[in-house]
Formats: C-alpha cells, sequence, structure tokens
C-alpha cells in the first residue's frame, strides 16, 4: 500500500509534544530479610561487647552419700566477652539548583527523590555487610573501621567444603574470616546435621536463610512441608514451586530467600540470638553549600552483634549455579 503523495505526517512535522508518562518505575528490590528478622539495639561505642555463657555438660554419675558433708565444691567458669565495631556506611548526592527548579517528569523535587532512592540503597548495603565474611577491623585514620560479618562469627555448627576453615576469635573479637572451601552442590544431608548440631546446642532452629540458586535446591528436598494442594473449587490451580517452610526432625523452620547474602552460603538462624546494633541511625545531613547546588549525606552507623554463635549454623561451600 501508498499514502497520497503530500500527505502531511508525524515523520515531518514540528512541533509534536513528547509523550513522557508521569511516572518512573524501580524494579530494584529493597527487602532485607536478615535485619527484618533479627533484633536491633543501641550501642554507645564504636567497640560494643557483650557476654555470652554456657552450662556445663550433663552428668548422668551426678550421685552424693546421704548425709555427706562438703569438701570440695565445683569451680566456676567465666563468662565469655565478645565484642564488635562499628562501621559508617553512607550514600551521597549533589543536586544543582537549576535541576531542583525545572519542571521534571515523575518527581517534583529531584533532591527529595535522590534521597529516598539513597536511604533504600543504604539499607541493602547494610543487610549485604551484614552478611558478608568480613573480619572485625579496628580502624584508624586511614582504615575505615569494617564490622565482622555473620559467616566471620560461626565457627560451632557448621559443614564446609574441602579446604574451607571457619573463623578464628582473639581477645574477644573476630580477627579472622571463614575460609572458603571447595564449593559442593546442597545436600538435605548438609542441612540436617547442623539443624541437629544448632538444636543439639540448646538453639530452636527457626529461619533457613539461602540465595537463589540454593532456595530452588531447598524446595527439591523431602522435608518440604507441603508438595500437593487440594483444589476445593473449579478455577485454575495454583501451581506451588516453592518451598517456604523445611520440617526438620526439630521443628519447622522458615525458608527464606536472601538477594544480598553471599550466594555460597546457607545460614540456620535463631534471630533472637543476633542484633543490628546502632550508635547512628540512617540520618540524612545537609553539607555546607559552595556553590549552586545542594549537598546531601544519608550516613548510618552500626555493627553485628551475634549474641551466641552456636545459637546458628551455616553450610557453606555451596555451588551458586
Amino acid at each position: 500500500m501508498a499514502i497520497v503523495t503530500n500527505t502531511f505526517t508525524r515523520y515531518s512535522a514540528v512541533g509534536i509534544r513528547e509523550d513522557l508518562a508521569n511516572v518512573i518505575y524501580n524494579i530494584s528490590p529493597e527487602e532485607t530479610p536478615f535485619q527484618s528478622n533479627v533484633a536491633r539495639t543501641n550501642v554507645k561505642n564504636t567497640f560494643f561487647e557483650w557476654q555470652t555463657d554456657s552450662l556445663a555438660a550433663a552428668n548422668a554419675s551426678n550421685a552424693a552419700l546421704e548425709g555427706d558433708d562438703i569438701s570440695s565444691f565445683d569451680a566456676v567458669t567465666p563468662t565469655s566477652r565478645l565484642g564488635n565495631y562499628t562501621q559508617i556506611s553512607r550514600k551521597t548526592v549533589v543536586i544543582s539548583d537549576t535541576m531542583e527548579s525545572v519542571d521534571k517528569a515523575g518527581r517534583r523535587s529531584e533532591l527529595a527523590y535522590q534521597m529516598a532512592k539513597e536511604g533504600a540503597e543504604l539499607k541493602r548495603d547494610m543487610e549485604a555487610v551484614l552478611l558478608a565474611n568480613n573480619a572485625a577491623t579496628a580502624g584508624n585514620t586511614t582504615t575505615a573501621r569494617v564490622t565482622a560479618g555473620l559467616p566471620a562469627f560461626i565457627r560451632t555448627n557448621t559443614s564446609k567444603g574441602t579446604g574451607g576453615a571457619d573463623p578464628t576469635v582473639s581477645s574477644g573479637v573476630v580477627n579472622a574470616a571463614r575460609t572458603d572451601g571447595t564449593q559442593r552442590a546442597f545436600t538435605e544431608a548438609m542441612l540436617k546435621t547442623v539443624i541437629s548440631g544448632v538444636w543439639t546446642q540448646g538453639s530452636t532452629p527457626k529461619v533457613l536463610m539461602v540465595g537463589a540458586f540454593n532456595k530452588q535446591a531447598v524446595s527439591a528436598f523431602a522435608g518440604i512441608a507441603q508438595v500437593r494442594w487440594n483444589q476445593a473449587s473449579p478455577k485454575p490451580a495454583t501451581i506451588i514451586g516453592a518451598a517456604d517452610v523445611y520440617v526438620s526432625d526439630f521443628g519447622a523452620v522458615t525458608v527464606v530467600p536472601n538477594r544480598f547474602q553471599r550466594a555460597r552460603d546457607a545460614f540456620v538462624l535463631n534471630p533472637e540470638y543476633a542484633a543490628v546494633s546502632i550508635l547512628r541511625p540512617i540520618q540524612s545531613k545537609d553539607l555546607a553549600k559552595t556553590g549552586d547546588a545542594e549537598k546531601r549525606m544519608m550516613v548510618c552507623e552500626y555493627g553485628l552483634m551475634v549474641r551466641q554463635e552456636s545459637a546458628h549454623g551455616i553450610v557453606a561451600d555451596l555451588t551458586t549455579s
């Protein structure tokens, strides 16, 4: 087909207004499962400490003579003292006064829009930091402080690949992070071993936190809570392809995917025994105006408190593809 000669079309026209939707679409995830599940505490120093303790092993031979006198006393075991450092994380933005004044699509204030974005980004950064395999660093005038992350705390209930090594603690501080080993496929036997260890230590495993690939691996385990779904009414059926609860010998464990943890780690957690310690909560600060622009900084100072590392477990060195 052909159009009539000299038909004036959009291709030749000048002055057509643009059609720009007044909405900005952002698919980036903002969920931070670890921070959402554990407690939050306030601290008052860049180095914060807590104490841990445990009961003596049960003694099946604990029998005493009737009327016996006490000539010696049981030894008293002192508490253990652990600590970690707070870490400063920040995001900055500078917006020209002209940019703030012009008419924009999707937002009235560029400064407000960018600050809202940075708040979400900072929370994501915090999640990644708390779950990173980092030892604690005290820092100095040229080195930033680093808070020890969750993989660097767990050393009692662990399953690791060949060559892997658990983290170490010196003077109550994590001085060496976990050494990664050879990666291997996630199996239900590995998970059962770690869950059993957590329970034997006295904790109740409640959450299994994994990356995307190993979330799908867990869905294939025999212990998933539900593999069939009764469809009561004649309507399109829901396809169940995920394991949200793993039923172990020691209770139901919620399976939670986390985009910001290391994909090679699977954490067995009791959230009661972990907390995000806040020295300075997320806050916006106005920076000095030195020109024709507005400057802002979003900052937070925080650290990880693992109240009792033996309350948790890790299946480390997992394949991720």
